[in-house]
Parts: C-alpha cells; sequence; structure tokens
C-alpha cells in the first residue's frame, strides 16, 4: 500500500463526507483529464495514457506545471501518485470509504526536499488549503452529479 511519508516537513491529512455514491466520486476523481473542471487550483491536466499504474499524468496548477506518476489504482477506494515541482517530492493518496450510508474521501499528502526543509510552515499551510479546497471542490463536484 502507497503511504505518505509521515517524517517529512510536510504532511496534510483532512477528510470530507459526501453525499454521492463512492462510484460517483470515484470516476470524477479518477477523471483526471477533467480536474480543471470542478477544481478551480488545477488549471489543465493530461493522464499520458491509461489510469494503471505506472501511468504519467501532467497538471498545472498555481505554482507551475506537476508531473506524476500513478503509484497505486484500485477503483473505487484507493488512488495515489507521486509527483516532483521545485524540489519538492510529493505523495498524494486519496481513499474513498463508506461509513453507514455517507460516502468518506481521506486525502493525505506529502513533501520533502530542500524547500519544504527552509519554508516548512508556509508549505504546511499551503499544503494544508490546498487540501482542503480540493475536497471542497470533489464534494460540490460529486453532489451536484448525484442530483441530476
Amino acid at each position: 500500500m502507497v503511504k505518505v511519508n509521515e517524517n517529512a516537513p510536510v504532511v496534510a491529512k483532512a477528510k470530507i463526507e459526501i453525499d454521492a455514491a463512492p462510484e460517483t466520486v470515484w470516476n470524477i476523481m479518477a477523471d483526471i483529464g477533467s480536474w480543471p473542471s470542478w477544481n478551480p487550483e488545477v488549471k489543465k491536466a493530461c493522464l499520458k495514457g491509461e489510469l494503471k499504474e505506472g501511468t504519467q499524468f501532467q497538471w498545472k496548477t498555481g505554482v507551475g506545471k506537476i508531473t506524476s506518476l500513478l503509484q497505486k489504482v484500485d477503483p473505487p477506494h484507493f488512488l495515489a501518485w507521486t509527483g516532483r515541482i521545485m524540489g519538492i517530492n510529493a505523495i498524494h493518496v486519496w481513499k474513498i470509504e463508506t461509513i453507514g450510508d455517507k460516502t468518506v474521501v481521506v486525502t493525505e499528502e506529502s513533501w520533502e526536499g530542500a524547500l519544504s526543509r527552509v519554508m516548512s510552515g508556509r508549505m504546511q499551510k499551503m499544503l494544508e488549503d490546498s487540501i482542503n479546497s480540493g475536497l471542497q471542490s470533489l464534494k460540490s463536484e460529486a453532489e451536484r452529479v448525484s442530483a441530476l
């Protein structure tokens, strides 16, 4: 199982309940090319092949262009990738769980590298804000699609 680096200088974790089926949440989350349509932080995204371990994808945020590699794809429960930008090595994990009649999404990310050590306080806040914003956007989109 892919895990974030708990000992990295920057680590964030958040979760959210979503009123939508796990498959609906998965379909939105796993459609990497459509991320910009529901997540305002993602300006561009392109999967370079099939949604499977070892496939590369590129995406652009306000910070810059990121090249990532899918590490674990287990529909509709688990999606993980690694990526690198500005000397920061990132590990990102999404877990979809069903608790009662609710879908719960947990996301975690760790950043390591020189820049994340030197600017850990500022980067910690940036990562926490990004993760929480992404979860809110995912919730809004999944609940919108579910209501159709």
